[in-house]
């Protein structure tokens, strides 16, 4: 990796206690390997800050949100400090407009106020910033004095939350970054029209940790413990993405088979009565370190995501993991460019008939060859290697802008 001993802010979406692991965060601990990282969290808004009150969320960050507090958050990875921003002000029910980017302005204005002073505090001096996904503080960066202005493009805006003020917000990051990396190739067809400086980086796994499956000596997680195989697992958020009616006529016309839909559920997505099928189990969300221990007990591990244009641009982190676990994928065909990645070790199906029969057929043939196999693939997906793509990527545009410096002086 040419990218070391540089000092990074990674402005992040997700927060440092999220639910479920993130590529946000990922990236920021692997390239904490190598640099110095601040992987500063999406800052609470006073919404947020009241409604949390008295809760182990508010309880852990209630004496950082102060605008003057420059205490940093240690983690457990060497190299890697997670930064609490201030509270906001609630204006995302705002209509678009001037009122609402001079009030986002001010927003911007609170977060930088406090950044600098961490920057002065701790020497983060010549420093690199990464935009992490958190589209929605568009100028931010224009505050600051980075040497390289990278975005990392996650996902489709989808929510109503998000587009409301996000595609506008989005478009800004975009033109204003000089780098943009994106987790899908129909991301990067998209993005790259607003930014020829747009890459196409996919998601990939944490293969230290989702091989911990094939342990003789990990025991399955004790959720599973009435549940009779063979189970059929979906480890992940429960909600807007996830293909509800193909999965109805699935679990309907596999009485036999157990399905079990671990992680947090949004009940605003999920279909009345789905829940209450006799052979379904909801666990709640369940955290990542325990992922191991859950997907083994799965005997097919699924991606029932509906097909649909935000779909298209969706490159799941759990594809890799449940290879890297060893486990039999049964995905529907929603982004036909994943098959790219996974050879033939993925069944991906276009309607429930196919994705009963790819069950069916995973159960009647998995053995330690496919195993391997699927370890293979995943061996050459990992997060090692995509931050080290990444960082490769960063380290040339660092040069090339550095360069073009030098020369217009």
């Amino acid at each position: 990796m040419k990218l070391n001993g540089h000092q990074i802010i990674i402005f992040g979406l997700p927060r440092l206690d999220a639910e479920i692991e993130s590529t946000n965060y990922t990236t920021a601990r692997l390239l904490a390997k190598y640099n110095r990282v601040y992987y500063v969290e999406n800052p609470y808004t006073i919404k947020d800050y009241w409604s949390s009150k008295g809760t182990a969320r508010y309880n852990l960050r209630k004496k950082y949100f102060s605008l003057f507090n420059t205490e940093l958050v240690e983690t457990d990875t060497p190299g890697l400090s997670v930064i609490i921003p201030p509270v906001l002000l609630s204006i995302n029910f705002l209509p678009e407009g001037r009122f609402f980017r001079a009030l986002l302005s001010f927003n911007e204005y609170l977060i930088a106020f406090k950044l600098k002073r961490f920057i002065r505090k701790y020497g983060i001096d010549k420093y690199l910033y990464i935009n992490s996904f958190n589209f929605h503080y568009p100028l931010l960066a224009d505050r600051l004095k980075a040497r390289l202005q990278v975005y990392h493009c996650l996902d489709p805006l989808v929510l109503a939350f998000e587009r409301k003020h996000g595609c506008r917000s989005e478009d800004i990051v975009i033109a204003k970054s000089d780098i943009v990396l994106c987790s899908s190739k129909q991301l990067f067809s998209e993005k790259q029209k607003i930014n020829p400086a747009t890459y196409f980086v996919p998601n990939a796994a944490d293969l230290s940790h989702s091989i911990k499956v094939l342990d003789p000596l990990l025991q399955v997680n004790s959720l599973l413990a009435g549940v009779s195989k063979p189970v059929i697992g979906y480890f992940g958020a429960i909600e807007r993405r996830i293909d509800y009616n193909l999965l109805t006529e699935v679990i309907y016309g596999n009485p036999s088979l157990n399905f079990v839909f671990v992680g947090p559920v949004a009940e605003e997505f999920v279909p009345a009565g789905f829940t209450e099928m006799k052979n379904v189990t909801f666990t709640g969300p369940v955290p990542y370190h325990q992922m191991p221990a859950m997907v083994k007990g799965f005997d097919v591990a699924l991606i029932p995501f509906k097909k649909d244009e935000f779909s298209r641009t969706i490159f799941p982190l759990k594809l890799f993991e449940y290879l890297g676990a060893g486990k039999p994928v049964v995905c529907t065909d929603f982004n036909p460019d994943l098959a790219d990645f996974t050879e033939d070790t993925v069944a991906y199906c276009s309607d429930a008939a196919e994705f009963s029969e790819a069950i069916h057929e995973a159960l009647a043939s998995d053995g330690t060859p496919q195993r391997e196999r699927r370890i293979a693939v995943a061996s050459a997906n990992t997060w090692e290697k995509r931050v080290d793509e990444i960082a490769e990527i960063i380290f040339k545009g660092l040069l090339e802008k550095e360069m073009a410096e030098v020369f217009r002086n």
